[in-house]
């Protein structure tokens, strides 16, 4: 495993903490299981700092009941607390989580969103879509797509951009927000602006190379992947909708710039990979970036490798910087790259300056 995985002593302490909120042996998934780690209350501790670091500071929460076909479920709103004071309008991130389609800790996702909005200076909706195996295809999608509908209208309340909404999921949820953009473009409703995907599960026949070579990879197998789709789909035949996999879908044409990060021992890096050249193939723009030294489900953890860079990208694209050019580079590279581009434009500037006054002279 460690020489087909050479992963840092820091990362494999942090998949070794992590797995008190996850159940790698599907076999012990029973519906009673399930609810419990979707259920599961994240302590104060120091164990959570060791894991999660500190909450964001000054990220205020509020919870909405939204109505959906059939039912309701509950969206998670996060922002600045300072937010009653601005007059500026700030993007606002539609956040579809991650879990196979069947798992979805709200404390947990709730401590990323709450990191997410703080570090782009965004506002945050967490959906909680109605989960596997009660809720099946295409239930959590049409849940999103509803969701997506309720927030068109409350925007006007929230102080956030109308013109600056992006999708954003990861694995299963980022399989949702790429279906979510075909659905809005295809039923003629405002698209966002920009959708984020974070390893997403884009063809669920599973047939990818680095499926086969990292279906045993330490948090997400082959097994799982095969579980949690058998969950989610109704019959067979539904892995074949690109509602289900993206990937799959005759026209990509005329979608939001899609900003794609993989991780690099992930069985669903080629998922990413492969959308974002068929987007891009298709006239839509796409950019995938794979983080080198990491595994499938990352983000969560702030000291894990890669998650800075990655919150970097995310701010990059949120504050509208063209798709093709995000950088996977730290903040700390960021401000250290614009401070060389104003002293290589303030040189420029004296050089013409001084050409100007020999020239006068």
């Amino acid at each position: 495993m460690d020489e087909k995985y050479p992963l840092s002593k820091k990362m494999k302490k942090l998949i070794a903490l992590s797995n008190m909120f996850t159940e790698r042996d599907v076999d012990k998934l029973t519906p009673e299981v399930i609810e419990n780690l979707n259920k599961k209350t994240i302590p104060s501790s120091r164990f959570v700092r060791k894991l999660f670091n500190k909450p964001a500071p000054h990220i205020s929460q509020t919870t909405y009941v939204i109505p959906v076909t059939e039912g309701a479920i509950t969206g998670h709103f996060f922002s600045s607390s300072d937010d009653l004071a601005r007059t500026s309008l700030k993007p606002l991130i539609i956040y579809i989580h991650g879990g196979g389609w069947v798992l979805g800790n709200m404390d947990l996702y709730g401590l990323y969103c709450a990191h997410i909005a703080a570090v782009t200076n965004s506002s945050v909706l967490l959906l909680d879509y109605r989960l596997a195996p009660q809720y099946k295809f295409p239930t959590a999608i049409e849940d999103c797509y509803d969701a997506y509908l309720w927030a068109l209208q409350g925007i006007k309340y929230w102080k956030v951009d109308p013109d600056s909404i992006y999708f954003m999921g990861d694995s299963a949820g980022g399989a949702i927000a790429a279906g979510l953009s075909l659905l809005a473009r295809d039923r003629k409703i405002q698209l966002p602006i920009g959708q984020i995907l974070i390893y997403p599960v884009t063809d669920g026949r599973l047939r990818t190379e680095s499926f086969q070579k990292y279906g045993d990879s330490p948090t997400l197998t082959d097994k799982m992947m095969k579980f949690y789709i058998s969950c989610y789909q109704r019959e067979p035949k539904d892995i074949l909708s690109p509602l289900f996999s993206p990937l799959l879908a005759q026209d990509l044409s005329r979608l939001p710039d899609t900003l794609i990060i993989g991780a690099e021992f992930d069985p669903l890096k080629d998922d990413g990979r492969l959308f974002a050249n068929a987007l891009n193939v298709s006239g839509s723009n796409a950019n995938y970036i794979e983080i080198k030294g990491t595994v499938h489900g990352f983000i969560n953890y702030p000291k894990a490798v890669g998650a800075e860079e990655t919150d970097c990208m995310i701010r990059q694209f949120t504050s509208g910087r063209p798709i093709d050019k995000i950088q996977p580079i730290t903040e700390a590279e960021l401000k250290r790259q614009g401070r060389l581009k104003m002293q290589e434009a303030s040189q420029k500037f004296k050089a013409k300056a001084n050409k100007q006054e020999e020239k006068d002279e």
